[in-house]
């Protein structure tokens, strides 16, 4: 893939997409005039990052080991070793940084748009969406660029911009906020979107709706330590489990072909928010240098099951090229004679299954281990082969047995006892199995402070519990536009 044709292609789409006004301060004679419900609604459709953040959030996590000492273009090698990166390739951090930031620019245009004409049109759905958008990219800007979220430092603990009006001007230099000032803009938008969004769509799993944003809502308030938040938007979203989450048993019976067509499907029941991302990911996730070895292998999907059964989830291939299906590819073609285009892999952003795990934890954080118990049992129950409803039965003791307290291996910003480690460390095993490839791991090595242990040439390599390398280095690009760098 050309990075400079591909570069010239995005520039190309963002500009003649609905054109925002990030370049220039006055309408050229071709510009679409945002003056419609409809033109606003279709241009909400870009304010959704079309980066995918997976391949760099799995490659820096412990679900990629060193598979082959050698081999691995320079992106992957950077991103493995938690080195800082400025190439502008597929994938890469400054990609998705990009993306977001694009995406933001979408929503703030929407935004203004709904503003100047919201007299004249009933526009609260669009507004609830672009809102939810806005939030949805920042919050994963500052997950990734900023700490995790710590009440008693984020005030002084570096984010990201918190961008809320369109730009008009060529050149505009921007602060850091600081991460509570992030979260608290992400808490004033989500409330407003939820309360405005609704479901009225022609493609409503392609959008924010009340269940997606509800969905939203639960990781958000996960990561900020409100559990009853938590609860209280898993509620909305969740009635019956066995009902909605993904039944990974039937998986079982399907080709590997049919997995990848039905994992990321509208059709599919759990799936609550897709997008479409420019991205290699679908090419390059089980064949890369760094992925699920045999150890990963052996160590999650062949043990760790409370009710010592085996897993639903099947891994394919061999011990170079192991990996559980998700990702079918699409390629657009850009030039026919060339036979050059992009690649477009549809990925998952929420799901019902991360609600339910996300319900469990916060249970168990207020320690009620009873209801967090029913929500685990609901979960395993679609993912374990063999499962007998009246035999297996999950208890806090079978927890424990395969999940045992280690002291300081799981230390958020607030305290755990015994018990609410267990809960902590089996949920997030749990979350690490369903979510594999998809990057959601590296979100609780952040918030719970693991330590990251694995060989790099053969040789060990570690990222410690608090190492600075967590955050990801502002991009060189917006450095020289005045925004101070991460600590190194």
């Amino acid at each position: 893939m050309n990075t400079k044709k591909l570069r010239i292609v995005l520039f190309a789409f963002s500009i003649s997409f609905l054109g925002c006004d990030n370049y220039l301060s006055e309408l050229p004679d071709n510009r679409t005039t945002i003056d419609s419900p409809e033109k606003i609604a279709a241009l909400i459709t870009g304010a959704y990052p079309n980066g995918n953040y997976m391949f760099m959030a799995s490659l820096m996590s412990d679900n990629a080991r060193e598979k082959f000492f050698s081999g691995g273009n320079q992106l992957d090698q950077q991103v493995y070793n938690w080195e800082d990166s400025n190439l502008e390739d597929l994938d890469s951090p400054v990609f998705y940084w990009n993306s977001c930031y694009e995406a933001i620019a979408q929503a703030n245009q929407a935004l203004a748009s709904i503003a100047a004409f919201e007299t004249q049109f009933s526009l609260d759905n669009q507004k609830g969406e672009a809102l939810l958008a806005r939030a949805y990219a920042h919050f994963m800007l500052v997950n990734f660029w900023g700490k995790a979220y710590n009440p008693e430092t984020a005030n002084t603990d570096l984010g990201i911009p918190y961008v809320l009006t369109p730009e008009t001007t060529l050149i505009k230099n921007y602060k850091r906020n600081s991460v509570q000032e992030v979260y608290d803009f992400i808490d004033q938008d989500l409330i407003e979107g939820l309360a405005l969004v609704g479901n009225d769509y022609d493609e409503p799993k392609f959008h924010f709706t009340k269940n997606a944003g509800h969905a939203f809502a639960t990781r958000f308030y996960l990561y900020k330590g409100d559990w009853d938040k938590v609860i209280e938007h898993a509620n909305k979203v969740i009635a019956n489990p066995l009902l909605e989450i993904r039944d990974d048993l039937s998986y079982r019976q399907l080709t590997f072909d049919e997995v990848i067509r039905t994992y990321p499907s509208a059709t599919e029941r759990t799936n609550l928010l897709l997008v479409s991302t420019f991205t290699l990911w679908s090419r390059t996730y089980a064949g890369s240098r760094f992925g699920i070895n045999q150890d990963i292998q052996n160590e999650l999907f062949t043990t760790g099951n409370p009710h010592q059964k085996g897993w639903a989830y099947r891994v394919f291939g061999t011990d170079l090229f192991f990996n559980i299906p998700k990702f079918e590819e699409f390629f657009k073609i850009t030039n026919q004679s060339a036979g050059t285009g992009l690649p477009f892999v549809g990925i998952v952003l929420f799901d019902k299954d991360e609600v339910l795990l996300n319900r469990a934890e916060a249970y168990a954080m207020k320690q009620d281990y009873e209801n967090a118990i029913d929500d685990l049992s609901n979960f395993l129950q679609l993912k374990t082969t063999n499962f007998n409803q009246a035999t297996d039965v999950l208890t806090i003791n079978n927890l424990a047995r395969d999940y045992p307290p280690i002291l300081g291996e799981f230390s958020p910003y607030y305290s755990l006892n015994a018990l609410q480690t267990v809960f902590a460390k089996s949920i997030s095993a749990f979350r690490r199995r369903e979510y594999f490839h998809e990057g959601l791991r590296w979100f609780d090595i952040k918030r719970f402070h693991l330590a990251v242990n694995r060989t790099y040439n053969g040789s060990p390599v570690t990222l410690k519990k608090e190492d600075v390398r967590k955050q990801l280095q502002i991009p060189r690009s917006a450095q020289n536009f005045g925004l101070v760098p991460n600590p190194r």
